[in-house]
């Protein structure tokens, strides 16, 4: 299974685990609670997947650099208080286990930060299933390929021999910018035509059919 590309990267919200609609009300909530315009859904989805700094700067405009710790301290106590309500979507777990038989080494490269990534890796069980990961606060954020190059250097793999995979089209130019294949799943933060659009080697709609993706082009 995938034995094309011994390093598979995946993002974690959105494509792992169903969080989105949290990320997404999170924002909508912090920004009513300062009092600025509320995004709509649209735009809170689509800054998913970037760093923190970045998403709210593009999400919610007239954010002021004086509140912006403000915000981030609101959209984390509404963001903590939905943890119960995202789990891993079904079928990530199995679909882990069986790249890992196959002999593929696997990662993630995360808009999270350090901290929000751990408590996921641990709450979920699954931190024994990956060889490395980054997250936004640590390195330079999507879709810049700084994650997917370091990872890559860290693994000693080439990018001829990774795949990226993600919801977001921060995924996508993120990987096309470090010349990796990547694989676009539509059940996360971003819709199919704007995934479509950037030229994923493909676009699967569920875990099950991505993981027969991975099985067909091993």
């Amino acid at each position: 299974m995938a034995r094309r590309y011994p390093l598979v990267v995946f993002d974690w919200d959105g494509t792992l685990m169903d969080s989105t609609a949290g990320i997404a009300l999170s924002i909508q909530e912090a920004a009513r609670d300062l009092g600025l315009p509320v995004p709509d859904r649209e735009a809170a989805n689509h800054v998913i997947g970037l760093g923190l700094h970045d998403a709210l700067r593009t999400a919610v405009p007239s954010l002021t650099a004086d509140r912006y710790q403000a915000f981030v301290e609101a959209y984390r106590t509404h963001f903590w208080a939905q943890q119960e309500t995202m789990v891993l979507f079904e079928g990530v777990e199995d679909m882990l286990e069986e790249l890992r038989r196959a002999g593929c080494r696997l990662a993630v490269a995360t808009g999270k930060s350090r901290r929000g990534l751990d408590h996921a890796l641990e709450v979920t069980g699954l931190r024994s299933h990956f060889s490395a990961t980054r997250c936004a606060d640590e390195t330079t954020p999507k879709p810049h390929p700084g994650m997917l190059l370091e990872l890559m250097g860290e693994l000693s793999v080439n990018a001829s021999a990774a795949l990226m995979i993600g919801d977001t089209s921060h995924d996508v130019q993120m990987a096309r910018s470090a010349g990796v294949d990547a694989v676009a799943v539509t059940y996360g933060a971003h819709s199919g035509d704007s995934l479509r659009a950037l030229g994923p080697r493909a676009c699967v709609e569920t875990v099950g059919e991505l993981r027969r993706w991975l099985t067909a082009n091993a």
